[in-house]
């Protein structure tokens, strides 16, 4: 990584923390002026269902920013994790910057008809952004709304096999990377997720749906923390990480095929991932404690990674649960409209 890259990766840096103060100091109304000061006239934002893809910031402010603002009372961010890196996926190398944490505030009206609850609550996100010429060109925004129904009170989903709570950042508590670091750290990061990824998609290719220990081994420390979005949970250590979530993820769906990620970045000792969609697969019955469906659907996944030395040692994941649920047929916020008699808009 050249001085001009270096350069490049503290500027974008620099616009998104720009815009994100700038979002935070702006009341509802003000949400489009406040992303249009930083983002270029056609942004191309993704954004989780409901909020699907957006044009511009005022479709974005629209979509997502205004209603946001408008239920959460002194909406603010806290952050975990934030980094940027240069992804090499597309024809021609791209900086992006990633955030993870939690947008928290009181939630004082009903968002997407989930009821209100008058306190504090943590919606997990987790953000790419993409900057070129000194504006935000290209953002995906995943929020874990299962986790905002679990805290209002109206879950849908069967018990989760993991722990659903409020997920900590990393436990070194050194995840906001503000500065410039070592090329070098970035690339060993890079490096591991990558050879992570191809033992990963070696995996669906053999069938092996019960693969041992050995292989998480190789890319992974024995004392791994893994935050899987709501619906999945937490888990802790390797053989609780294998039984809470590998197995029953691998055993339960079929046909998986891995579509590719739109970025993959590190810097320092973080690394993070997402496509659009990752995978697609089918369920065969028992996945999120549901029944098969046999309809092939597409699974939009984050993954965060933070590595101790040779090997990784927590993860964090998104996945849109929501999209991938009315691929088959549930639609989650629909039936949450139903159960509380509220009429579709």
């Amino acid at each position: 990584m050249t001085d001009q890259t270096t350069a490049e990766l503290q500027e974008a840096k620099a616009r998104v923390r720009a815009l994100n103060a700038a979002l935070d100091g702006a009341m509802a109304a003000d949400k489009a002026a406040a992303l249009a000061d930083h983002v270029a006239p056609d942004w191309h934002w993704r954004g989780m269902h409901p909020f699907h893809e957006q044009t511009g910031p005022d479709a974005v402010a629209r979509a997502f920013w205004t209603p946001l603002a408008e239920s959460f009372t002194s909406l603010h961010r806290r952050e975990d994790v934030f980094f940027a890196g240069q992804s090499t996926l597309g024809a021609t190398p791209q900086v992006w910057v990633c955030a993870m944490g939690h947008l928290t505030g009181l939630f004082d009206r009903d968002f997407l008809d989930i009821p209100a609850t008058g306190k504090l609550t943590w919606l997990r996100h987790a953000e790419f952004h993409r900057v070129s010429d000194g504006r935000i060109v290209e953002t995906a925004l995943f929020v874990d709304l299962l986790a905002l129904m679990h805290q209002a009170g109206v879950y849908p989903l069967p018990p989760a096999t993991g722990a659903m709570a409020i997920y900590p950042g990393p436990r070194t508590h050194d995840g906001l990377l503000t500065g410039p670091h070592d090329p070098a750290e970035g690339a060993a990061t890079l490096a591991l997720v990558e050879r992570m990824v191809a033992d990963l998609s070696a995996l669906n290719r053999s069938g092996n749906d019960r693969a041992g220990i050995e292989m998480l081994r190789a890319s992974w420390h024995d004392d791994m923390t893994w935050y899987g979005p709501f619906g999945i949970g937490a888990t802790h250590t390797l053989p609780r990480y294998q039984d809470q979530h590998t197995f029953p993820f691998r055993l339960s769906l079929g046909g998986k095929t891995f579509n590719g990620h739109v970025a993959r970045l590190a810097e320092g000792n973080y690394g993070a991932f997402f496509g659009w969609p990752n995978l697609t697969n089918t369920s065969r019955g028992g996945f999120l404690g549901l029944p098969g469906s046999g309809t092939p659907a597409d699974m939009r996944v984050v993954d965060i990674y933070r590595r101790a030395g040779d090997k990784l040692a927590e993860n964090w994941v998104f996945i849109d649960l929501l999209h991938y649920l009315k691929m088959q047929g549930l639609d989650v916020l629909e039936r949450n409209r139903q159960l509380r008699r509220i009429s579709h808009p």
